[in-house]
């Protein structure tokens, strides 16, 4: 399949939790097809309209946001180097998992520290910075429309992306924007779905590679243990 973007996330292994994500956002990113929502009641709207946003990336968190490849640059290189950092770096061990609110959305995000994490991928950023084709500029203006603090302007123009480095926040998207008197509701049902299912500590002991095809969809390429 070819690929106009890729991207380093973090996509939990094969198991009831990726299962459950899957079916929920109604998109796997590891089998790259769409799969049926469960039935879920006391929800404000239907599954599939609350997660029409974050269906075709899947159940992850962004490590290294998605780029196009730059100019010379292959795919077979992005994997080589891929499989070459994931090497060198250590797995990350969490307390665990919650499901809170960002702004209008619902999302797990880690509980406790965080920084061992953010460090991670503060290095993946910067080491998959060559394979990455600068933004145009009408990428650029584009993003600014979200109106950016001037922080996140020169991390946009440095790294492609507004939220890396000192504005990292990881975190697995399970909702698109929502009125927030919606967020309490859906968080219930959540948290008695999901949160069972998620051990604590959690570790973050592999990275994937992912490739965005013609529809915007979001495929897994290649998922490796970090071994140093």
């Amino acid at each position: 399949m070819d690929f106009h973007r890729y991207a380093v996330y973090f996509t939990p292994p094969e198991g009831d939790f990726a299962a459950l994500g899957a079916t929920w956002l109604g998109w796997d990113v590891a089998r790259g097809c769409a799969v049926a929502h469960p039935e879920v009641s006391g929800l404000p709207a239907p599954l599939a309209e609350l997660t029409a946003t974050p269906r075709k990336y899947g159940l992850h968190a962004t490590i290294k946001p998605p780029f196009a490849l730059a100019e010379g640059q292959k795919e077979a290189g992005l994997i080589a180097a891929f499989e070459r950092f994931c090497a060198s770096e250590a797995a990350v061990t969490l307390e665990g998992l919650q499901i809170a609110g960002l702004g209008r959305f619902l999302a797990l995000v880690p509980v406790g520290d965080q920084g061992a994490l953010s460090a991670l991928a503060a290095r993946a950023v910067a080491a998959f910075e060559p394979w990455r084709a600068p933004l145009t500029e009408a990428q650029v203006a584009r993003r600014r429309a979200g109106s950016l603090t001037p922080a996140q302007d020169a991390l946009l123009l440095r790294w492609g992306y507004p939220y890396v480095m000192e504005e990292f926040r990881f975190h697995i998207t399970l909702t698109g924007k929502r009125p927030k008197g919606e967020l309490p509701g859906i968080k219930a049902a959540l948290e008695g779905m999901m949160v069972p299912l998620l051990p604590r500590p959690y570790g973050v002991d592999a990275l994937s590679l992912v490739g965005e095809d013609a529809a915007g969809r979001f495929h897994l390429i290649h998922r490796q243990t970090l071994t140093a």
